[in-house]
């Protein structure tokens, strides 16, 4: 049966699903505990890449070359820079880019350097999968994120999503970091420190990957409280 690794960069966006594991058994590899098992009749490998793109890649990679995994999820909380993406909504990644690199002038700002692009596709099908469950998953739990004041009811959207090796929690670093993308045709609607390293990977080995995140703070100088408090309570 083909195995599905589910990635999260901490054990707070993980231990939902680490609770729904039905024969779960625990591997320790490389400074990590994979958790091996079924969910919902299928064999999937839960992993913590722990925050940061190097983290992220080490753990992917060792999930394709240790546990045999097919593809590739990755699901947990992000900033939202993008208009109309508020706390409570839910992102599924398109594509991917790192908003931290910039090899200029020998490459192009946000070009990976021998790769030819910045951007990292996520698998279609795959994503489209995870878009409906998103849908739905959410309409499901509409009455748990409805702020009562506004009438405002959380959202799935879909788009491009930036990681970087920094929590970004400054509204006009945040604004200047979205600015320097859009010169280049690129509209994040959240950010993150993760994702891109692991489509990356995913792209070597031509691995199908996808990605879900929830919006847990506005990338600005309550981000740190809002990250923390959502995380606790909602991821």
């Amino acid at each position: 049966m083909t195995t599905i690794a589910i990635l999260s960069a901490l054990l707070d966006e993980q231990r939902g699903l680490l609770g729904e594991l039905s024969n779960p058994h625990k591997v320790r590899r490389g400074g990590r505990d994979f958790w091996c098992g079924q969910w919902h009749g299928r064999d999937v490998v839960l992993a913590l890449s722990k925050i940061g793109k190097v983290a992220a890649a080490t753990t992917a990679t060792t999930l394709i070359e240790s546990f045999g995994a097919k593809s590739i999820v990755f699901t947990g909380v992000a900033g939202g820079v993008g208009v109309g993406v508020n706390v409570g909504d839910v992102v599924v990644a398109s594509d991917f880019v790192q908003h931290d690199m910039d090899a200029s002038p020998l490459f192009s700002r946000y070009e990976v350097p021998l790769y030819g692009r910045s951007r990292f596709p996520c698998d279609a099908a795959l994503t489209a999968i995870l878009l409906e469950a998103a849908n739905e998953g959410l309409t499901w739990a509409c009455g748990h994120f409805e702020d009562e004041r506004s009438g405002y009811r959380r959202k799935v959207h879909q788009g491009l999503i930036a990681s970087g090796d920094r929590f970004v929690s400054d509204l006009a670093d945040a604004a200047g970091l979205v600015d320097a993308l859009q010169q280049f045709g690129l509209n994040p609607l959240a950010v993150e420190m993760e994702g891109a390293a692991v489509a990356q990977v995913c792209h070597d080995y031509a691995l199908p990957f996808a990605a879900v995140r929830t919006v847990s703070d506005r990338a600005d100088s309550q981000a740190h409280v809002d990250f923390s408090e959502f995380v606790n309570q909602v991821a």
